[in-house]
């Protein structure tokens, strides 16, 4: 069960979200519009919310931007634009995942199960129910500590979303392996499929952080058709 946040102007899909994911033992409050929402994040805490981008009073993409200035809650965008160039500049400004309508609560459940299950952790834990703290992952200058979600670089702390961090945090877990963009989406993701799209934008995010480009990397690798590697960088010849 999660309580949810549904930013939604159309009555009637705002009724059926509420009615449906209530039905299916989430607890639901909804709003119309974007400066409600931005109220409604600031005051109350939402495992989840589920965002329009056709709202009245604020573009739904302007609004995610404003959210993401207030919390790192998961944000699913939906929408009824399918381009892919706005898509990408959703993931971009810090959604977890979208969902083009019409679509069916069935998967709107099964995005935030997946999305909710990334979040909280979905590792089994030792005999008796307690996890080993999680060793300090080290690959050249970068030091990643899954336990307290916190990355370096030579030092200086990384500002880093969720999603990249969980991708960076995956990556050095595995350094020098080349780990298959399908092994990405399931782990990092929790997606059986999806769109290689959503790996190129975090790690296009990822480069910019670790001070790289895909032109010259550093510590990320890309093997086209293949996957992506993180070791650390070639020492000066």
């Amino acid at each position: 069960m999660a309580s949810v946040l549904v930013v939604e102007d159309d009555q009637f899909v705002r009724s059926a979200l509420i009615r449906q994911l209530t039905e299916a033992s989430h607890t639901v409050r909804s709003v119309g519009t974007a400066l409600e929402a931005l109220r409604e994040v600031a005051q109350i805490g939402f495992d989840v919310v589920i965002l329009d981008l056709g709202l009245p009073d604020l573009d739904g993409a302007e609004a995610l931007k404003m959210l993401r200035g207030l919390t790192d809650v998961p944000v699913i965008v939906a929408t009824a634009r399918d381009d892919e160039g706005e898509i990408v500049r959703l993931l971009n400004d810090g959604a977890d995942d979208y969902l083009v309508k019409p679509f069916s609560v069935a998967h709107l459940s099964a995005r935030m199960t997946a999305v909710l299950r990334r979040v909280r952790g979905g590792g089994a834990g030792e005999p008796g129910g307690v996890a080993a703290p999680p060793a300090v992952l080290r690959v050249g200058g970068l030091a990643v500590d899954p336990l307290r979600r916190q990355a370096q670089l030579d030092g200086v702390t990384l500002d880093l979303t969720r999603r990249e961090f969980d991708l960076l945090a995956y990556l050095a877990g595995r350094p020098g392996v080349v780990v298959p963009r399908r092994e990405l989406l399931a782990e990092v993701w929790r997606q059986a499929y999806g769109d290689d799209q959503t790996i190129d934008v975090h790690l296009s995010w990822l480069r910019r952080k670790l001070g790289e480009t895909a032109a010259r990397p550093r510590y990320l690798h890309t093997l086209r058709g293949v996957g992506v590697k993180l070791e650390p960088p070639a020492e000066p010849t």
